[in-house]
């Protein structure tokens, strides 16, 4: 099993990852790839113009593999791929990109299901929104919270 994890720091191009995961990919019954997007309004419902993710050159891309790892080794895979942007992002482009690939669909869906849960409350970044009504630091919600607490071991 591999896994492998990517911080981004221009555009993310979802489609052309995706094309790089599945290429050459003949030992697998499954592909399950996620793409998260920019939202234009808070959970508050506040306008969003820009979101920015404030990261750390070592702490953050060691967390996106250690997570990215932790997948592999969890579920029935054959490999297991993360990419996240950071930096200022706006509404509409691609924040992240996980692709899971094994032999039968459901453990290529646990597994992604897995990895977004763990990222958004786990991975080192400083998420900050602004808007025309000005701007806010972002924490995971007690939703983000309570699907991480679904894979407690």
């Amino acid at each position: 099993m591999a896994a492998t994890a990517h911080l981004e720091l221009g555009l993310l191009d979802a489609g052309q990852e995706l094309t790089r995961f599945i290429s050459g990919r003949d030992g697998d019954g499954a592909v399950v790839s996620f793409t998260g997007l920019a939202r234009a309004n808070a959970s508050n419902g506040q306008e969003v113009s820009c979101l920015r993710l404030d990261w750390h050159p070592e702490m953050t891309p060691r967390s996106l593999i250690e997570l990215a790892e932790a997948a592999a080794a969890r579920f029935d895979v054959s490999d297991v791929r993360v990419v996240h942007r950071a930096g200022s992002i706006t509404p509409g482009e691609v924040i992240v990109f996980v692709a899971a690939a094994s032999p039968h669909r459901r453990q290529a869906f646990l597994a992604a299901d897995y990895l977004m849960d763990r990222l958004k409350t786990e991975a080192m970044f400083w998420k900050h929104e602004s808007g025309p009504s000005g701007a806010r630091w972002v924490e995971p919600t007690e939703q983000d919270r309570a699907d991480r607490a679904r894979w407690s071991d």
